[in-house]
């Protein structure tokens, strides 16, 4: 057997975290087995549905990596296949027209929940042998509903939750079929998971009450039931459902809030699947790993925290050339001046060990773009006599050195035993004449970027 999983997305919003992470195990499954990832956008709620939604999804699986082998596939353009499948289906009897009003409907319900039973379409149009129906009425257009079974059960075997069995009897004969002949969901679903040859349907369990519905539509039309595997929901720090007040919940704000791709799919990853202990992974070695057997079953926590401390790995680890492309039009609007300053890549090289997004990075980095304005109490308490005399030893000395980060940390040290001073006496006047502020990387480091004519032109004002 081939595996072909599937990604469906309803384009009624943005690319959210649990669809991304559905969308991440059902690449990883079809990875690791050497199968079929297929992508399938499921756009028949035309009040919900809109292009824009459609092009947030494929935005955030193009953000993430996650490629396809199949698709687009958009169910509004398989219409006419849906409508033959419905037609047979009422030629061969498991579907038939209902011409119950809506108003009739929602009365068969209230009585049904007034008796203290689930509340269900009552059969009134439903055939059965020796069966007298209503007569048709004349001004109104029918529904088609799938023909239940009455009896017995469906089950199947969660490969995430284990055994599950609903009862029939809990199932009304859905409607497949509008009056106006547009097909609804669960029998869209189950036509195309049938004509794609889905194996394996891993998705939220949000879906699993649509699971028997769809396993029963996909027995009566003679089609090959996938095996399914439903994920616990991702819940916020609170414990609650995760929603927008937990934050960005929608996947393309996260490159907007400066996360890397690679680091979300880490994270996604260990949300309800782990290897081991392993913490850190690229998604190749997700992809030779990731098994459904490791999937947990219990609710998953989002944590903010944890997922930075994944993005400052990857900002660590990611090529500066790479970064400099994310941050420079950032610091751009910032008012960053790059004309005769330090390369971007090299500054962003010393700077990124200390962020956790690309947008700390990038204003991390604006200290060597923009004019130093030490603040005048900073001066006074930082510029004493003493630092203004060792500044000014420090000027005339490293006029001939080589300008490198070991030979200004020599000259530093022996200017702090010449003048008896601590390190802080001489490195804090240093930072505030040369970047403005009293927070940097290692001086002489800084100092190394900044080269030495700025360096001396900015201590020159102020010795």
């Amino acid at each position: 057997m081939t595996v072909r999983t599937r990604f469906a997305p309803s384009p009624t919003g943005y690319l959210h975290l649990g669809g991304a992470r559905t969308a991440l195990y059902s690449w990883a499954y079809a990875r690791h087995c050497g199968g079929t990832f297929i992508l399938r956008i499921e756009d028949t709620d035309l009040e919900r549905s809109t292009p824009e939604a459609v092009q947030a999804i494929l935005d955030g699986m193009q953000w993430l990596g996650l490629q396809h082998d199949e698709g687009p596939f958009y169910q509004m353009q398989r219409m006419p296949r849906y409508r033959e499948v419905v037609a047979q289906m009422l030629k061969e009897g498991t579907a038939y027209h209902c011409y119950s009003s809506p108003e009739e409907v929602e009365a068969m319900r209230e009585r049904a929940r007034a008796q203290g039973l689930h509340p269900r379409y009552d059969g009134t149009w439903r055939p059965e042998p020796g069966k007298t129906l209503p007569p048709v009425p004349a001004d109104r257009q029918p529904v088609v509903r799938f023909k239940n079974p009455a009896e017995g059960e469906v089950s199947w075997d969660d490969l995430v939750k284990g055994r599950i069995t609903i009862s029939n009897a809990e199932l009304d004969d859905l409607v497949i079929a509008r009056p106006d002949g547009t097909p609804t969901y669960n029998f869209c679903v189950a036509v195309d998971d049938w004509d794609m040859q889905i194996t394996h349907v891993i998705r939220g369990d949000d879906h699993v009450n649509n699971t028997p519905r769809q396993i029963n539509i996909l027995r009566a039309i003679g089609a090959t039931v996938p095996q399914y595997g439903h994920l616990s929901m991702i819940l916020g720090p609170d414990g609650q459902k995760l929603s927008k007040r937990h934050g960005a919940v929608s996947v393309m704000m996260y490159p907007e809030l400066g996360y890397l791709p690679e680091a979300m799919l880490n994270y996604l990853a260990r949300l309800g699947w782990s290897h081991g202990d392993d913490e850190v992974f690229s998604m190749q070695q997700m992809a030779d790993w990731f098994d459904l057997t490791h999937i947990t079953a219990s609710a998953a926590q989002f944590n903010m925290e944890k997922l930075a401390w994944l993005n400052n790995h990857y900002i660590r680890a990611a090529d500066n050339a790479r970064l400099a492309q994310m941050v420079k039009p950032q610091m751009e609007q910032a008012g960053a001046q790059f004309a005769h300053a330090p390369a971007l890549e090299d500054v962003l090289a010393l700077m990124k060990e200390r962020c956790n997004t690309t947008v700390e990075l990038g204003e991390a980095a604006m200290l060597f773009y923009r004019e130093p304005q030490p603040p005048a109490d900073l001066l006074a308490q930082h510029l004493s006599e003493a630092a203004r005399a060792a500044l000014q030893d420090f000027l005339a000395e490293s006029v001939t050195i080589s300008w490198d980060r070991a030979t200004i940390s020599s000259l530093i040290k022996s200017l702090l035993a010449k003048h008896k001073m601590k390190m802080p006496q001489l490195a804090m006047p240093l930072r505030l004449l040369v970047t403005g502020q009293l927070q940097t990387p290692t001086i002489d480091a800084v100092l190394e970027l900044f080269g030495r004519d700025t360096v001396h032109a900015r201590i020159a004002k102020a010795v």
